[in-house]
């Protein structure tokens, strides 16, 4: 698979198939994800893959638990504004109308958000943490090493969610882990095979086009 096509095809996936991965499949993703970029080669990031009875131990204490309160870190935008609100609402509005869910059906739409829980039924989690004292260089360079990680999944045929949804909850999963506190559980990714019959995973996903936020000089 090109790099580009790994790219376009690459979506947020929120239903996947009662199907294991290979452990030898996710070490490979993993390993070569070692290349991504990082300054100064800090390689800021650490993480724990779960699968099979781990990862269900983990689900099924996150549905007995409440968000961190305060959390951790804050990964909602400071009231939604402007163009970015409505980039928000256009996804929502693609999302929820391809599964029938109407606005003001507020207990389906819970519903539905509390399947990250479950990580949308996907066999793999990772969780991403690092230090806490890392700054916002570092946390650039994670999210390359995550962004690398997914493209490498779709080489191998895979899908993924990113879920900083996993973030409201990082005391309960540090503990879980055993993670000391000084770490900072940033996200998941969930892991799989997708269910290309479910319409979540179909629906056309909004793009901003290309000269609305890249201006070429000099060429």
């Amino acid at each position: 698979m090109l790099v580009s096509e790994a790219v376009a095809t690459r979506r947020s996936v929120r239903s996947f198939l009662n199907k294991p991965v290979p452990l030898e499949t996710v070490r490979r993703i993993m390993d070569r994800a070692r290349f991504a970029p990082s300054g100064c080669n800090f390689q800021p990031w650490e993480a724990h893959v779960l699968t099979g009875d781990a990862l269900s131990a983990l689900q099924e204490r996150l549905k007995a638990s409440a968000p961190d309160a305060p959390m951790d870190y804050d990964f909602s935008a400071p009231g939604k504004v402007d163009k970015y609100s409505e980039r928000l609402k256009t996804l929502g509005a693609a999302m929820y109308g391809a599964m029938a869910i109407e606005r003001a059906d507020g207990q389906a739409r819970a519903d539905f958000a509390s399947s990250n829980l479950v990580s949308f039924g996907a066999p793999v989690l990772l969780l991403c943490h690092f230090p806490k004292f890392m700054k916002e260089a570092q946390w650039s360079d994670v999210g390359m090493w995550l962004q690398t990680i997914m493209l490498l999944a779709r080489e191998e045929g895979l899908d993924t969610c990113p879920q900083e949804y996993m973030g409201m909850y990082g005391h309960t999963i540090k503990d879980q882990l055993g993670l000391d506190d000084d770490q900072l559980l940033f996200c998941g990714i969930a892991i799989g095979w997708r269910d290309e019959s479910d319409a979540v995973n179909n629906f056309e996903r909004p793009r901003v086009p290309l000269d609305e936020h890249v201006t070429f000089m000099g060429f």
